[in-house]
C-alpha cells in the first residue's frame, strides 16, 4: 500500500510538472521557421521545421511534446549560427497518428528519412527524454550520419531510470491526460484531432514496454557524446556512469588524454526543470558542438 501511494504521488507529480511545462512553453516561437513541411518517410508524413543556416543540427523532443513546447527558447539562439532542423515524431504535434507500432528503431529511421528528404548527409543530433532514446537509436543505426550526439535527461534502456519512474509508467491511464494543456496543444495542431485517444493509448503502451538498445551497441558509438542530466531527474546515476564509461569516460584525465565524450550533471534539477535552464543548456551545446 505504501509503495502504491508513493507511485501514485510520483505519477501525479510527473503529469503536473509536464502539464505546467507544456503551458509555460506554448507561448509561441520567438522566430518563424525559414521553411517547414512534411517529409514522406516510412509510410507516414513527418512534420519538420528548419531555422537558420550553417552546420545542421536535428532536435528531437520529449514524449507528448511538440517543437514549440520543447525547444521554443533554444531555437532562436541555436539558429543564429546553425541550421536547426526540429522534428515532430510519430503522432506528436503536426505529425499524423499512425497505427504503426511505436519503436525506437522506427522513429530513428524516420529521422534519417527526414534528413534524406532535406538532403542532409550528416548532422549533430540533440534529443531530450524520449527524443534522447531515439537519438541513441539513430547513433546505432546510422553512425555514418552522426557528427556529434547530445542526450538530455534520457537513457537507452528502461533500467536507466530509477525503479519508481518505471513503476509510475505502469500506472498511466488515458484519463490522466484528459482536460490538460497537452490535449489543448494537440487539438491546436494535430492533422486529425479524433486520433487523440489512439495516440494516448499508443504512447502509454510504448512507455510501459521495457526496452534496451544494448550496452555493446552504445560502446560502438564513435561520435563524441555529451550527456546532460539533472542531479534529481529520475535517471539512475549509477547506470548513467556505466553509460559514460561505455563511451570512454570515467577515466583519470590527468594521467591520459581527456575523452571525447562528456558528462554534465546539473545541480538542483529534475527531469522537466533541467531543459528549462536555457542558458545552461545553451552553454553546454555551444561548447560541445564546435
Amino acid at each position: 500500500m505504501k509503495k502504491l501511494y508513493k507511485t501514485n504521488n510520483l505519477l501525479k507529480s510527473i503529469l503536473l510538472i509536464a502539464i505546467v511545462f507544456t503551458a509555460f512553453r506554448s507561448n509561441g516561437q520567438q522566430i518563424q521557421p525559414a521553411s517547414s513541411g512534411y517529409a514522406p518517410v516510412n509510410g507516414i508524413k513527418v512534420y519538420y521545421e528548419v531555422y537558420g543556416e550553417g552546420r545542421p543540427m536535428v532536435l528531437l523532443h520529449g514524449a507528448f511534446m511538440t517543437i514549440n513546447g520543447n525547444w521554443s527558447e533554444l531555437i532562436p539562439e541555436l539558429s543564429k549560427t546553425r541550421k536547426v532542423i526540429a522534428i515532430e515524431l510519430q503522432g506528436h504535434g503536426h505529425t499524423q497518428y499512425s497505427d504503426r507500432t511505436l519503436s525506437h528503431a522506427a522513429l530513428a529511421s524516420d529521422v534519417a528519412g527526414v534528413m534524406d528528404y532535406l538532403k542532409i548527409d550528416s548532422a549533430d543530433i540533440v534529443g531530450y527524454s524520449m527524443g534522447g532514446s531515439v537519438a541513441y537509436a539513430f547513433a546505432i543505426q546510422h553512425p555514418e550520419r552522426l557528427r556529434k550526439l547530445v542526450i538530455i535527461s534520457s537513457t537507452y534502456k528502461s533500467s536507466g531510470w530509477l525503479p519508481e519512474v518505471n513503476d509510475a509508467f505502469k500506472t498511466w491511464k488515458p484519463e490522466f491526460f484528459l482536460n490538460t494543456p497537452m490535449k489543448t496543444a494537440y487539438d491546436a495542431v494535430a492533422p486529425d484531432t479524433t486520433k487523440w485517444a489512439n495516440f494516448i493509448e499508443q504512447m502509454i503502451a510504448f512507455a510501459k514496454t521495457p526496452f534496451d538498445l544494448g550496452d555493446s551497441n552504445i560502446a560502438k558509438i564513435t561520435a563524441p557524446v555529451l550527456i546532460i542530466s539533472g542531479d534529481n531527474d529520475g535517471l539512475d546515476k549509477i547506470e548513467l556512469m556505466k553509460t559514460y564509461k561505455l563511451l570512454g569516460g570515467g577515466i583519470t584525465a590527468d594521467m591520459q588524454p581527456m575523452p571525447k565524450s562528456q558528462l554534465a550533471i546539473v545541480p538542483a534539477q529534475g527531469h522537466v526543470s533541467l531543459v528549462m535552464q536555457t542558458a545552461t543548456i545553451l552553454s553546454y551545446l555551444n561548447n560541445f558542438l564546435k
